[in-house]
């Protein structure tokens, strides 16, 4: 079944909207580091496996935005661990935290491929993914990283969560656009009859850069769209409620921050707004929402999540099941930890393909995952696979992951979300 593509390395970058995010390249390794290669070693030797991840720990969008998908990969190697890991050989995670910088970034895919010499990298979440060129020339593969700015339909070898079509030869998709879909809009259009839709934003040029690239997805889809553009270091959120109410909007999408959410929620609830859904991200789709909305019970229940990953809190999933037994030491959960350990598990098994081939080498990881078939993480992702479109579609039949807030219920599936597809538009959009 085709993978989904949601428009998602721009919705990924909602959360560091408010600032620019680079794509610096980082300087090439010379063309001897090029074969590097773990040796294979006997199936009894219990020489670690070493896999790195990058994370964004401490960035200037705050120290747990971004810290999700390592807390999912590590608790999945732990597990793998105490099961006897790879072939007898456990996992060793080497960790590195980039600052949220370009500099950052590039010490530490230096340092963990030049010193600490993984096999891979796992469950990236960068805010400036300086980096990537230099993974990518030193062919080592970047399996399950999150979106967020445009390196993963970039640069070969770089593997993102949610897949890609495009060349990935060093150009950005096809001639410096990204494609993404319209199935969103589609869904609430034709499951809950929704016509208005509103799009909240800041007078802040990247926030009204996503804003216009919602508008522009809503409008292909026969909505009637409602923009309202707030200051963002005074912005009226009452006056903006005031005026959803007038407009009666079904939806609202926004492109404003966590902080500017809860106030616009607050702000909705004070006014008397009542709409089918306030729709939200994979980011935000954490189980944080009671304290997060904690001043907007009308809204709060409002709360619509959309995907391409199984709903962490479907316990009656056994692949979802094993996730949330595997981390009860967590004092949260949220969407990204099962995106991450969704990526640990990609990586475990490519290197149990290689294990009982070759060797777990960087090669043999890389063309495990490189390949065109449908890859799921035994059901908690939407099919993912990567292929090299010579030109962007101009449609794709795509699906989507549907949650609702409920108190008292946390998150609750909408159907299910590999029937819950759509033959839908690809729009261009940059970053």
């Amino acid at each position: 079944m085709p993978r989904p593509r949601l428009f998602r390395a721009a919705e990924a970058a909602l959360a560091v909207l408010l600032l620019t995010v680079g794509t610096a390249c980082g300087s090439r390794l010379p063309e001897s580091d090029f074969e590097h290669r773990e040796r294979a070693t006997p199936a009894q030797d219990s020489t670690p496996i070493r896999v790195g991840i990058v994370t964004s720990a401490t960035s200037p969008v705050g120290g747990s935005a971004f810290t999700g998908p390592r807390d999912g990969a590590k608790a999945y190697f732990e597990r793998l661990n105490a099961r006897g890991g790879v072939d007898g050989r456990p996992v060793e995670v080497r960790e590195c935290d980039d600052g949220g910088s370009g500099v950052g970034d590039n010490t530490c895919v230096h340092r963990l491929i030049d010193e600490d010499k993984v096999v891979a990298l796992v469950a990236t979440t960068a805010l400036d993914y300086a980096g990537a060129s230099r993974v990518s020339h030193a062919r080592v593969p970047d399996i399950g990283g999150q979106p967020i700015g445009a390196a993963y339909d970039t640069w070969p070898h770089l593997y993102g969560i949610y897949g890609s079509l495009a060349p990935r030869n060093g150009t950005t998709g096809w001639g410096g656009k990204q494609y993404g879909g319209t199935e969103v809009y589609r869904y609430f259009k034709r499951e809950h009859g929704a016509r208005t839709a509103a799009v909240v934003s800041y007078n802040q040029a990247a926030s009204a850069a996503y804003a216009r690239l919602v508008e522009q997805g809503l409008k292909a889809e026969g909505y009637k769209v409602v923009t309202e553009q707030v200051d963002f270091a005074l912005p009226n959120f009452r006056a903006v409620a005031a005026d959803l109410k007038e407009q009666g909007a079904d939806l609202v999408f926004d492109a404003v921050d966590s902080h500017g959410n809860a106030q616009l929620c607050e702000a909705m609830d004070a006014a008397g707004v009542e709409v089918t859904a306030k729709v939200t991200n994979v980011q935000n789709w954490t189980s944080t929402v009671p304290d997060d909305y904690k001043d907007a019970p009308r809204c709060r229940n409002a709360l619509w999540a959309t995907g391409a990953s199984r709903n962490y809190a479907d316990t009656g999933n056994a692949a979802v099941r094993e996730f949330r037994n595997a981390t009860k030491g967590l004092e949260t959960h949220s969407q990204w930890q099962l995106e991450g350990w969704a990526a640990a598990m990609w990586f475990t098994d490519a290197a149990k393909s290689c294990a009982a081939a070759q060797g777990i080498t960087r090669a043999c990881v890389d063309a495990y995952v490189n390949r065109t078939q449908d890859y799921t993480a035994h059901g908690l992702l939407l099919p993912v696979r990567f292929e090299r479109l010579a030109g962007p579609p101009r449609s794709r039949r795509t699906c989507l992951s549907v949650a609702r807030w409920q108190d008292g219920r946390g998150w609750i599936s909408q159907g299910d979300m590999n029937r819950t597809c759509f033959d839908v538009p690809q729009l261009p959009y940059q970053q």
